[in-house]
């Protein structure tokens, strides 16, 4: 087995990366961190990239038996409920079977961060063979009510029995419950999980592929026929249940359009009244309400050195808004980022410099 490469993708694009190159036994032959656009090339080589954990949701299913696809598109139908996106925006990614009857290691990514990812990647010179996000890097604990902790970055990833999350740190006793979080502080103890990811990942996000991506443009709908081709085999009357189903999911989509130009009728005229809804929506108080859009800004707000709140106004119609006062014009990027891990969208609709400080209008939604 040759050497291999893991690197960890930085929150935040334009950091350096820090890496580690793993022999064959799992000791480490060097460690460094690599730049974006560096002169010198790194080496060519098998190389594993642990992405950040936060932007992946990562969940244990029941299964049916079938080919690759087939069980991506099962997943996916399992998981439509959770999810407030179509399929041709994410990746789903079934992981190997643990054993028989078990359920199956399911990851759902963004295509767009996946992409962003690989970008990133190019601009230190390598070519990712896998990516793993970086609450997959701990192996599994035998004992199911422990919860293993590592901190990356900012965020903590936590890791338990059929249980994978990376989370901000005043979250970890909230999201772990009755679980005993155990935390990973040696750094040869983390180092040692690392490289025996790099040697063996648990899933790589890159398994979805674009003839996956291309399928999934047909819809929820697509992923349904898939998930029942799956599922049906003998019984016929699972076949008619699924397509009753999706004909009431057509006749709901439609009476779902037509009560929306009903109470919005300006959105009647749009191309799509449901994707212009949730753009109003998005300007309307996110999930949660005032309460919870105000405590994820001011722990955003925190998190930026030298940023100030001036002002938080909240509207039944306008939605929450708030003027902010910070050093540099990329603080508004930054407090974006740790808006997004509370589901939430920044958007900046006034700027100006006011001595030397930044003063920016924003509004606050739900994350599209």
């Amino acid at each position: 087995m040759k050497p291999i490469r893991l690197i960890l993708i930085p929150t935040l694009p334009g950091q350096p990366a820090p890496f580690m190159i793993v022999a064959a036994d799992g000791g480490v032959l060097e460690r460094g961190a690599l730049t974006p656009d560096a002169l010198e090339r790194p080496e060519p080589m098998r190389t594993v990239a642990v992405c950040p954990g936060a932007d992946v949701s990562v969940r244990w299913l029941d299964l049916p038996a079938g080919g690759a696809a087939q069980l991506r598109a099962a997943a996916a139908w399992r998981l439509r409920e959770d999810l407030a996106v179509t399929p041709d925006r994410v990746a789903t990614v079934v992981g190997p079977p643990s054993g028989p009857g078990e359920p199956r290691l399911v990851a759902v990514v963004s295509h767009g961060l996946l992409q962003a990812w690989s970008d990133y990647l190019d601009s230190l010179g390598v070519r990712p063979d896998v990516v793993v996000p970086d609450m997959l890097t701990l192996a599994e604990p035998d004992d199911a009510d422990v919860v293993l902790a590592v901190t990356f970055g900012e965020n903590a990833a936590l890791r338990g029995r059929r249980f994978a999350v990376t989370v901000q740190p005043d979250l970890v006793d909230l999201v772990a419950g009755d679980r005993r979080v155990v935390p990973l502080q040696d750094p040869r103890t983390v180092e040692q999980a690392l490289a025996a990811a790099a040697r063996s990942p648990a899933i790589n996000l890159l398994d979805a592929g674009d003839r996956d991506r291309a399928a999934s443009r047909a819809g929820w709908r697509r992923a349904a026929g898939l998930a029942a081709a799956v599922l049906v085999s003998p019984l016929l009357l699972t076949a008619a249940g699924a397509a009753r189903d999706d004909i009431a999911a057509r006749r709901l989509e439609a009476e779902a359009v037509a009560a929306i130009t009903v109470a919005a009728p300006e959105l009647a005229r749009e191309a799509d009244p449901a994707a212009a809804l949730r753009r109003r929506a998005a300007a309307a108080p996110p999930p949660g309400g005032v309460t919870a859009a105000a405590a994820a800004l001011f722990t955003a707000i925190e998190s930026v050195e030298g940023a100030e709140l001036e002002m938080l106004v909240a509207g039944p119609d306008d939605g929450v808004k708030a003027t902010l006062s910070h050093p540099a014009y990329s603080d508004i990027e930054a407090i974006n980022l740790r808006m997004a891990e509370a589901g939430m969208a920044v958007t900046e609709t006034a700027t100006l410099d006011d001595a030397g400080r930044i003063v920016s209008d924003i509004s606050i939604g739900a994350r599209p």
